[in-house]
Formats: C-alpha cells, structure tokens, sequence
C-alpha cells in the first residue's frame, strides 16, 4: 500500500469544518424557527427514520465529505483538477444546504423534490471529478449519494402524501 503521507492539521480542520459549520448552522437556524416540528406533523411515507437518525446522519456525511475534500486539497495533482474538483465540491455543498431551507422554511416541498435532484446530479459530478484527483475521496462521497437518493424519496413521497 502506497504511504499517502501526514496529515496537514490546519487544512483537514478547515476542510471538516466548513461542511461541519455550514450544515450545522443551517440547522440551527431552522431548529430555532420551529421548522423540524412542523415537519413532525406530515404524514411521512414508510420507512422515514425518527427525526434523531438525520442529526447523526449528517453530522457523518458533513464529516465525510470534509475528509473527502481534505484528501483531494491535499493530493499530489495538478492544481487545476484539485481546483475544478474543488469548486464542484463548494457548488454541490451552496445547493446541499439551500434544500432544507426551500423543504423546512418555505415548505416549498416539489421546488425541493426538484432541487435535491439537482444535487443529486452536482454530486455525481463532484463524484466523478473526484476520481480523478483522488480516487478515497470519491468513494467517501459514495455515502452521502446514497443518502441523497434515500432523502430524495422522502422528500418526494411526502409531497405527495402532503399535497
């Protein structure tokens, strides 16, 4: 196995939190306007978790995806495919942390049906462009997509359970 080196302390606690600070003040926001118990009362389709599970779930993949962005800012590339690579990641990250707020907010729930399969999309992309940098990081992000899609179901079926 090839040594991938030491760890750069200051550029992995930027690169954890970033996501880390960004998702969690999002959700603070929204904790603090009342907006998650509102969500408590809609009729939610089979198989959405309690609320506890989407704390800790994206409080892991804000993690994950911080260690994934350290490992590409930090690989042994050509600075202009780390930087494409990374400017993805900062795009896909501004269009994660706008969802909540068009869903919770502004319960605008098909605008962020609509939105969170433009992330889907973006993270797919940031996915791919990852692999070309650093190929740990993109498997990181491999999580975080799957979540995307489970989240993309919910979204969607309580649109429709909700009208």
């Amino acid at each position: 196995m090839k040594f991938m080196g030491t760890i750069k302390l200051r550029p992995l606690l930027f690169s954890l939190l970033v996501p880390i600070g960004l998702g969690g003040l999002v959700g603070m926001i929204l904790a603090l306007t009342g907006q998650f118990s509102d969500y408590a009362e809609l009729f939610k389709p089979p198989l959405s978790p309690p609320g506890w599970v989407f704390f800790v779930a994206w409080t892991l993949l804000y993690a994950l995806m911080g260690i994934s962005s350290y490992l590409v800012l930090t690989a042994d590339t050509p600075v202009g495919t780390r930087s494409d690579a990374l400017w993805l990641y900062f795009v896909q990250l501004g269009i994660n942390l706008i969802w909540p707020v068009l869903f919770f907010y502004f319960d605008m729930r098909l605008a962020a049906f609509l939105w969170i399969i433009v992330l889907i999309a973006a993270v797919v992309k940031m996915i791919v462009s990852f692999w070309f940098v650093s190929k740990p990081a993109a498997l990181l992000q491999i999580p975080y997509l799957l979540w995307l899609i489970f989240a993309a179901y919910l979204n969607g079926a309580t649109f429709i359970l909700n009208g």
